[in-house]
């Protein structure tokens, strides 16, 4: 074995075991040989997620056979174009969750991000806070490891880079904000669905509906259902089918804590209003979770 690459497999060998390192997050891996990878993984024995920027699905995906998970480009570049102005659609974002399903070797293990050190910040791009909203409700619960950048949780907006990396403390570390909140909300439901569940880590993401402005998942328990209309957008109405709930069964939109019940044929009428995210979930999996006072 080289050298170099002995050293940085014993190097990090000692810094995972000495500082029980839970996973790594490994820079600019497709401009190093994709032959490095496995014994560096190996010797790290932790999870390993890989930065591969690049948004083709086949390409990206093909890094699974040396890594466990990757940052998924594949799905944000269509998220950014889902989410990014009121008069986009949803095609791209859901023909792009298929192709990820088909080719990657396990959709799990990547990881889901709206922004990063590397990339503009959403909201300098646009300043419509709902679409913010349903961009980050998405990042949470499209599937994946979910991750959030420091300072997205406090609606910072800064551009390219450096503009995007401001300081955190200047915020006051404030737990406080709508989006802090908003965040903790719908993680709050994430983890009671996989304590109580824990195979919804592991299951996969469905879409089960999808139009030019609206588009509903499924994963565990869990329904959502996002919209790129806006803050400025009326009320309206969807009708979700193949949403795995019973007839007659009571669901509750968890974030405004609205109770909705699937009607007798089986649809379940989501009143969706100013282009906000919703997220469901059966009543009766929220007895004794805190979560809208069950």
């Amino acid at each position: 074995m080289p050298f170099v690459v002995q050293t940085y497999n014993d190097w990090i060998r000692s810094l995972s075991s000495v500082f029980a390192i839970d996973g790594l997050r490994i820079d600019t891996v497709r401009h190093v040989e994709r032959s490095f990878w496995p014994g560096f993984k190996s010797a790290a024995g932790i999870y390993s997620l890989g930065e591969v920027l690049d948004g083709r699905v086949n390409y990206t995906c093909s890094y699974q056979e040396q890594l466990d998970g990757l940052l998924n480009y594949p799905l944000y570049y269509p998220m950014m174009e889902a989410f990014g102005n009121t008069t986009a659609n949803m095609t791209s974002l859901d023909f792009s969750m298929t192709a990820i399903q088909n080719s990657c070797q396990d959709p799990t293990l990547l990881g889901t991000f709206s922004e990063n050190h590397d990339n503009p910040r959403f909201l300098s791009h646009t300043n419509d806070m709902h679409l913010n909203m349903n961009v980050i409700a998405f990042t949470l619960l499209a599937g994946g490891i979910p991750i959030i950048y420091q300072g997205q949780e406090q609606g910072f907006s800064g551009g390219n880079d450096p503009a995007n990396r401001e300081a955190l403390w200047t915020s006051s570390f404030s737990t406080q904000t709508a989006l802090y909140q908003f965040i903790a909300s719908i993680n709050q439901v994430r983890n009671h669905e996989a304590y109580g569940f824990p195979e919804y880590l592991t299951s996969s993401t469905s879409v089960i509906s999808s139009d030019d402005h609206n588009i509903a998942l499924r994963k565990g328990q869990i329904v959502s259902v996002f919209s790129n209309m806006g803050w400025n957008a009326t009320t309206y109405n969807l009708t979700l089918k193949n949403h795995g709930y019973q007839n007659n069964q009571a669901v509750m939109e968890i974030l405004t804590c609205r109770n909705l019940t699937v009607d007798e044929r089986g649809d379940l009428h989501v009143s969706m209003q100013e282009g906000l995210p919703q997220v469901l979930y059966p009543n009766t999996a929220l007895n004794s979770s805190g979560i809208c006072s069950m």
